[in-house]
């Protein structure tokens, strides 16, 4: 695959917490439209990368590139307003606000963000539950909410960490269905996912990290022919 067109390109990234090593040298590439996971057991530093790219780790090192442009400087806000929106494993739901309030929070950073309509299209249940507040979701709700909120902002990657943790089968069909939906809309997408099986059915390649590096790539049209390797990597 080529990798001068990539919209993401992390280079020998590295990360710290306070005196914590977490990334050692962290080497990836997105090319615009895809799909890409990052594939690991718990710890290995996925969501650490995610925070890194976003800039809101405690140190960083190396060289991430978005869509031409070296963040590795730039603060958060600033790498936000380059077109990368950000969906936590923790979705961030503001409980006093009510799901349109929520919806509305983030600022518009480029044109080219789907309209409230357009959200409301995708996730109906949000418009049913426009009124209630961010406390009296349930999960599957707070993590469409939580997806929906970066898809008016301009974001042109998104980076999901862990949408189906704790969700009911019902709701993973869903999220995955809507990732499907935001890739045919052009959508370039870094999903970190434990559920390597639910990750197949959405992505076009995965990065297996081991030890806050990526140790191999895996596409996911050869994915059934390595997965031995792959369960030996994920201790499964």
């Amino acid at each position: 695959m080529r990798d001068g067109g990539a919209l993401l390109k992390v280079e020998g990234l590295q990360a710290w917490y306070g005196e914590s090593h977490v990334l050692h040298g962290m080497t990836f590439h997105i090319q615009p439209g895809e799909v890409v996971t990052l594939l690991g057991r718990n710890g290995v530093g996925k969501t650490t990368t995610m925070r890194s790219i976003m800039g809101i780790t405690a140190k960083r090192d190396g060289s991430v590139a978005f869509d031409g442009v070296e963040t590795i400087k730039l603060g958060s806000n600033k790498i936000a307003r380059l077109g990368l929106g950000y969906c936590p494993e923790e979705r961030g739901i503001f409980s006093s606000l009510n799901v349109r309030e929520n919806l509305m929070l983030p600022p518009v950073v480029l044109p080219g963000g789907l309209s409230v309509d357009e959200v409301y299209g995708l996730f109906p249940r949000l418009q049913e539950r426009a009124g209630s507040q961010g406390t009296k979701l349930s999960g599957g709700e707070q993590q469409m909410l939580a997806i929906a909120r970066i898809l008016r902002t301009g974001a042109k990657l998104l980076l999901l960490d862990e949408p189906t943790e704790g969700l009911a089968p019902v709701i993973v069909q869903h999220i995955g269905d809507i990732i499907r939906q935001l890739k045919q809309r052009g959508f370039t997408i870094l999903l970190v996912e434990q559920n390597f099986h639910f990750a197949a059915t959405v992505a076009d390649r995965h990065y297996v990290v081991e030890h806050g590096r990526v140790v191999d790539m895996i596409p996911n049209a050869d994915l059934s022919a390595n997965m031995e390797k792959l369960k030996t990597y994920l201790g499964v």
